[in-house]
């Protein structure tokens, strides 16, 4: 490694040696030093026969792990997957930081970013009209599908989100020394939960394991992430020239999922595990969009007595069934008190459970979630028509954009299905309206053009079956 390679990635190799030396302490407290002497022989042997080319220390290496009994064979297995494991996670680390120490430094963005989209648009003269036109055509939707062999563990996924963390901490240039101390010890703490918890499930995943598994990612990334995109997305569009608003661009990036849906091959996935999924999801939903309100209702204890506000967010704020005296000046607060009531009674009208805070009282629940974005517009343009934008920009705008794109549904779920499943609904539906009784015995080249001629057919249309036509 030359020596401007090396600087670079100096804190990466910094990283991987501390948490190198913390796993093998870890190895040490609880396999002892005779495992840990062994995996250390293994280690250097595997080293100098990749590294150095060196045969003679690669046939030491195939004698040894031939020799290992198996216990000692799994031990040597889990140590050496649990550095690489940790290595990638100070490996994604250092992606970060070097991409920030780039950016400190001046470098222009990467046209596969979204800050190197709108660089080139703005270097081209693309206008803002421009721009809100492509955009309204922009559909984004990653799907997350049915893994039912998924064996990582969500409790693993936990402890290698937490040393992340601690790693980005450690970056602090105004660390205390005391404070890298703790650092250290909680990593230790973190490295020895790894080492005595299964790395991988014992038992299949069923599907609601799957469920569960899959919405976990809304935690960690989604519900947080596609807002904060779209707001992105917004204000790149605004630094374009232009005098078109840029506030009504729709959601360019939404969420898909299978899981739950994808019944091809899967005689698991039943119409239950279906409803589970779109309950679990809508659970998820209101529990996020009730906690945001929640505080987004601490966050403007703003006073009528010094601020103004529209007529619209009266009205809204006299609905509210808060009838505190504290926040009979507070209008925006008694608003945001009605609109989590209207919530908590929305998802008990669809039978969500919640994990938040009670309503203060009872209220009607929302028809849509149009309803509630449409009211959390009323605060929006309150505060942005009386001198508070900048609060309108912060929690507010970041929930609005995420019910934008989640609604109460969170992710539309896909319904796949084998092919022969629907051959043989779609016969069943054929054979009911008295058309080609042989259909389903025919050749399959001869079926494919049968079922778009009939599905067309006058008698099927009026045997109540003409929603079918669409699959022609």
């Amino acid at each position: 490694m030359d020596t401007p390679t090396r600087e670079k990635d100096a804190a990466l190799i910094e990283d991987i040696r501390l948490l190198g030396r913390l796993l093998g302490d870890t190895i040490r407290a609880h396999e002892g030093e005779f495992t840990f002497d062994l995996i250390e022989s293994i280690r250097k042997l595997a080293v100098a026969s990749r590294r150095l080319e060196d045969v003679a220390s690669r046939k030491s290496l195939a004698r040894m792990l031939d020799a290992l009994p198996d216990d000692q064979a799994v031990v040597v297995v889990r140590a050496f997957s649990y550095f690489s494991l940790l290595a990638n996670i100070a490996e994604d680390r250092h992606h970060l930081r070097r991409g920030r120490e780039i950016r400190r430094e001046g470098a222009a963005a990467l046209a596969s970013t979204l800050r190197g989209l709108f660089e080139d648009a703005l270097s081209r003269g693309t206008k803002r009209e421009e721009a809100v036109t492509t955009l309204s055509r922009v559909r984004v939707s990653p799907v997350l599908t049915a893994h039912p062999t998924e064996v990582q563990r969500k409790s693993t996924l936990d402890v290698q989100l937490a040393i992340s963390g601690l790693l980005a901490a450690r970056d602090d240039p105004g660390r205390l020394p005391e404070e890298g101390a703790a650092h250290e010890v909680e990593l230790r703490r973190l490295i020895t939960t790894l080492w005595q918890t299964r790395m991988l499930r014992g038992v299949k995943l069923g599907v609601r394991d799957e469920i569960e598994n899959a919405l976990s990612y809304f935690g960690y990334s989604f519900i947080d992430a596609v807002p904060k995109l779209q707001i992105d997305v917004e204000d790149s569009v605004a630094k374009l020239p232009g005098d078109v608003n840029v506030v009504g661009i729709q959601p360019v990036v939404t969420i898909g999922s299978w899981v739950g849906g994808d019944r091809d091959g899967n005689p698991f996935v039943t119409a239950e595990m279906l409803e589970l999924a779109f309950r679990r999801q809508g659970e998820i939903a209101f529990d996020h969009y009730l906690a945001e309100v929640h505080a987004l209702g601490a966050e403007l204890p703003l006073s009528s007595t010094l601020t103004r506000v529209t007529a619209t967010l009266s009205l809204l704020a006299e609905r509210s069934p808060d009838r505190s005296p504290h926040r009979q000046e507070e209008p925006y607060r008694r608003a945001l008190t009605g609109i989590y009531a209207r919530l908590a009674a929305t998802a008990d009208a669809m039978g969500l459970k919640h994990e938040q805070r009670s309503a203060l009282g009872s209220a009607q629940p929302y028809p849509s979630a149009a309803e509630f974005l449409l009211e959390l517009e009323v605060i929006d343009t309150s505060l942005r028509g009386h001198g508070s934008g900048l609060l309108a920009d912060g929690r507010l705008r970041t929930l609005r954009k995420a019910v934008a794109a989640f609604g109460f549904h969170l992710a539309t779920v896909d319904i796949r299905q084998n092919s022969d499943v629907h051959e043989e609904v779609i016969g069943e539906l054929l054979r009911e309206a008295k058309v080609t009784p042989g259909y389903v015995t025919l050749p399959e080249d001869q079926r494919q053009k049968v079922l778009r001629t009939e599905l067309q057919s006058p008698r099927l249309l009026r045997s109540g079956f003409g929603a079918y036509s669409e699959l022609s």
